[in-house]
């Protein structure tokens, strides 16, 4: 069982990057969800209300970020004096924010008013407690450090959307940070912790999906295929505490050092009753 992609999204809900290796930190894949859009009021926003975030691309450059659109000059957006309490969820994190030229040319991109918030060494967030732990940090990530998904299991949801008339999709719908190719679906439901060139890494909570896998995710089209139904058929979770379909897994790493496409992954816990799922007659 071996990686065979590495992605980060440096912009919240903008275009992933791929990667061949890349260093892992108590905060995941460094790089990844770095910067935020968020609302006057400091309130994030993402796919789920402005699809066409899809549509940016994302660029580290020196102490910032470069981002350009499809039409549109790039712009180089680093942060200046002032900061905001920027709300990801439950969490309100002390952000950097861009300066206002850059703000009100990516309000002028998105036709909403917006600023671009970064999270720099006077960020500070942690993941819930009650899933990953005492004190894990984390970026702007919707809630854990990666996020982990499988070939086997997105073959067996393309098979059943196909089956039902419903096309197929691609990984890039699912946003993952790490890959790894498998023989077996849902074989992921089945294990606590894998060990990747030596570090290990906990899986600690079911990713539940939103509207954001039926959209393209370089163009934010809803028009195209969609997976919701299909995860409703084969993966609603039974367990109370994370209702709704489930894909992939979140993950809270133990150790520091690198990673690359290709390697091994060895399963170095188990989870002997897997995720309970609801059954559909």
């Amino acid at each position: 069982m071996r990686i065979t992609e590495l992605n980060i999204y440096p912009l919240k809900s903008a275009r992933g990057i791929a990667l061949s290796e890349s260093p892992i930190s108590a905060e995941g894949l460094p790089g990844d969800r770095r910067a935020m859009l968020v609302d006057p009021s400091g309130h994030f926003i993402t796919q789920r209300e402005l699809p066409q975030i899809a549509q940016i691309t994302v660029k580290a450059e020196g102490t910032g970020f470069r981002l350009s659109i499809d039409g549109k000059a790039d712009i180089l957006a680093g942060p200046c004096e002032q900061r905001i309490e920027a709300t990801v969820w439950k969490s309100v994190v002390d952000a950097a924010v861009a300066d206002e030229d850059v703000n009100e040319t990516l309000s002028g991109w998105l036709g909403r008013t917006l600023k671009l918030v970064m999270f720099d060494e006077k960020s500070h967030r942690i993941a819930s407690p009650e899933w990953a732990g005492a004190e894990t940090p984390v970026t702007f990530a919707d809630g854990y450090q990666i996020l982990l998904t499988t070939t086997a299991s997105l073959a067996a949801l393309n098979e059943n959307m196909a089956a039902n008339g419903e096309g197929r999709i691609g990984m890039e719908r699912f946003r993952p940070n790490i890959v790894l190719d498998t023989d077996e679906a849902w074989v992921e439901d089945r294990w606590a912790a894998l060990e990747i060139n030596g570090i290990r890494f906990d899986l600690v909570k079911p990713c539940t999906r939103c509207i954001m896998t039926t959209q393209d995710q370089q163009t934010g089209s809803r028009d195209g295929p969609s997976p919701m139904k299909a995860m409703g058929r084969l993966r609603m979770s039974a367990d109370r505490r994370v209702p709704g379909v489930l894909f992939g897994w979140n993950l809270t790493p133990t150790g520091e050092g690198r990673i690359a496409v290709g390697d091994v992954a060895q399963v170095v816990e188990h989870r002997a009753d897997g995720w309970a799922l609801k059954t559909r007659g």
